[in-house]
């Protein structure tokens, strides 16, 4: 089960977090296109960072797909690092990417 972190009320940025055995993972990471460039997505992986930490847990991952080009430069922009390419059951090439960050 995972947990929700929103900023507003009425929500305009949220991001879904879910621990595993070894590592933090980001499910959704949301900004409404109206409140975009404040800042909003660096707040909720600093709030992901610390769960991360008081977890003990080495590292934030996340997936997304290939395409989503801007996203990856963002996340790259945050301080995540490609790990993995992989592809989704009935695809020749690969379709996702996963990103890790180091919390410690």
């Amino acid at each position: 089960m995972g947990e929700v972190w929103v900023i507003g009320s009425p929500p305009i940025a949220c991001v879904v977090l879910t621990a595993h055995k070894d590592h933090l993972y980001i499910g959704i990471l949301c900004v409404a296109a109206s409140h975009r460039g404040q800042g909003l997505a660096r707040a909720l992986i600093k709030v992901a960072e610390a769960c991360t930490k008081a977890r003990c847990l080495p590292f934030l991952e996340l997936q997304m797909r290939i395409e989503l080009v801007e996203n990856q430069n963002a996340f790259r922009a945050l301080g995540f690092a490609e790990t993995q390419r992989c592809a989704h059951p009935g695809y020749d090439r690969p379709t996702s990417i996963t990103f890790r960050k180091s919390v410690f």
